[in-house]
């Protein structure tokens, strides 16, 4: 119910922002600063691209620029080196606010509390919830991946399986990590984790079929990643093995699969709101001095996407928004 509160008010915050200027940004407000007033905000993730993910979230922070007319920049690079250049370089142009996510936290730490320093209000997505209210970011938005974790391994449960391999497809990257830590918590089975590279999936999809083949006990593959997932849906078929599937995210991929029995689950963090609320967010601080958080998280998930609501997901997955 808090989680329904909290986007259901973080959509009406939007909607008023929404309802106060125009589409070309010339409207002008009751109070505040003008509806229309210039708004510009930068986001850097670690996301690289082509990433179906990532380009959902980078959809969602379009289209708020488009809908509140601010206008948007977005970059990344999953390397946290080359992610805190970016950062640096977006503080350079002096955005109106910066939206960075932080798969290694420490690793842009300092390029994030740099911003912090020179005035731009911070929201950190999708990773590193644990560090961003420490880093001085007003709030994060996004979903706990130790708790996210913990609700798999909860269903993978219910499904009674034993021996269980999570598949991590970016090292160093202390989300996926916890997602693992999470599901090992409660599933109650064995948990091992497999590490693999997410752009090579014809080697991701080989390292699974090895692990399978050499361990016939293992019932089930938790991947975290929607291209992972279809590359295990391809393992599990090739090893001859009955292993469950599920998955983190969503993808048009993995609806199909949750139709065709081929997949489980898949946890939904809703990756378009990771995009969409942040601009939604710093755009009516910079026209009306709303700072939305409290230093608390904004949770975007996690939800569940199963048989019984696949078909509902997968028109919005289709469209790229979920």
């Amino acid at each position: 119910m808090k989680l329904k509160i909290s986007l259901l008010a973080a959509f009406g915050v939007a909607s008023l922002a929404l309802a106060g200027c125009t589409g070309t940004g010339t409207g002008s407000g009751d109070g505040g600063s003008p509806a229309g007033e210039p708004v510009t905000i930068a986001v850097v993730t670690h996301g690289t691209a082509g990433d179906a993910f990532w380009d959902v979230v980078k959809s969602g922070a379009e289209q708020a620029g488009t809908d509140l007319g601010a206008t948007v920049t977005y970059q990344g690079d999953g390397d946290p080196v080359k992610q805190s250049q970016l950062i640096e370089a977006a503080i350079a142009t002096d955005p109106d606010g910066l939206i960075v996510s932080m798969a290694n936290p420490d690793g842009v730490r300092g390029a994030v509390e740099k911003a912090v320093a020179a005035g731009i209000p911070v929201i950190t997505i999708n990773s590193g919830l644990e560090k961003s209210r420490e880093f001085g970011a007003q709030t994060h938005i996004g979903q706990s991946e130790f708790i996210a974790g913990q609700g798999a391994g909860e269903k993978l449960a219910e499904a009674g399986v034993s021996n269980v391999i999570c598949v991590i497809h970016e090292a160093g990257n202390s989300g996926l990590e916890e997602r693992c830590a999470g599901a090992a918590d409660t599933v109650g089975a064995t948990v091992s984790n497999v590490q693999v590279d997410v752009a090579n999936l014809a080697d991701a999809q080989n390292t699974i079929k090895s692990k399978l083949l050499a361990d016939p006990s293992i019932d089930a593959v938790l991947t975290l990643q929607t291209g992972v997932a279809v590359a295990a849906s391809q393992a599990v078929d090739e090893a001859g093995s009955s292993a469950t599937l599920a998955t983190f995210d969503v993808s048009a991929d993995v609806t199909r699969l949750i139709l065709d029995g081929g997949m489980l689950f898949a946890v939904d963090q809703q990756p378009y709101s990771q995009g969409y609320l942040p601009v939604s967010f710093l755009t009516l601080q910079k026209r009306n001095g709303d700072v939305v958080g409290g230093g608390l998280p904004v949770y975007s998930g996690p939800g569940f996407v199963t048989k019984e609501n696949a078909a509902e997901v997968a028109t919005f997955a289709e469209n790229g928004t979920r």
